[in-house]
């Protein structure tokens, strides 16, 4: 089995000052730990991955919340907490509350915020795209399959 070449994830503080592009490549492509003698280590990341994070957090507080709640199904439940998928009919509804749950699992179990952001945005963007009106008019498809000039 050939071996591949891993991001470094740890860099000692003074990395920093004297080869700070390299310590900046591998925290754009993945959390990493900046280790100090006088101080608590720090960890250094993308801004979208912070964003990502801490949206997963706020998904994961609607989701314990919803949760720890008894009343409805917990497709009721989220919807209330989450007015957009009101534009979702009630299968939708079941679907996407348990496409969220596990995205969410998944997230946590793999320290990937993307899968339930990613999830959550699907969603959404269905949502909002079927309350304008999209999906709502017939389709023509072409029963014939050629090539395409180019523009």
């Amino acid at each position: 089995m050939l071996a591949t070449a891993r991001p470094e994830r740890v860099f000692h503080s003074s990395e920093l000052s004297r080869n700070s592009t390299r310590v900046f490549t591998a925290a754009e492509a993945q959390p990493v730990e900046v280790t100090r003698r006088d101080g608590e280590d720090l960890v250094l990341m993308s801004k979208s991955e912070a964003e990502a994070r801490e949206s997963l957090l706020q998904l994961a507080a609607t989701l314990v919340g919803v949760a720890s709640d008894t009343r409805g199904t917990f497709a009721e439940r989220l919807t209330e907490a989450m007015p957009w998928m009101l534009a979702l009919n009630l299968k939708d509804r079941e679907s996407c509350a348990r496409g969220l749950l596990d995205a969410a699992r998944a997230s946590f179990a793999t320290g990937q915020a993307h899968l339930a952001e990613a999830e959550l945005n699907s969603w959404m963007e269905t949502a909002t795209a079927i309350a304008a009106g999209l999906g709502t008019t017939s389709v023509e498809w072409l029963d014939s399959v050629g090539p395409v000039e180019r523009p």
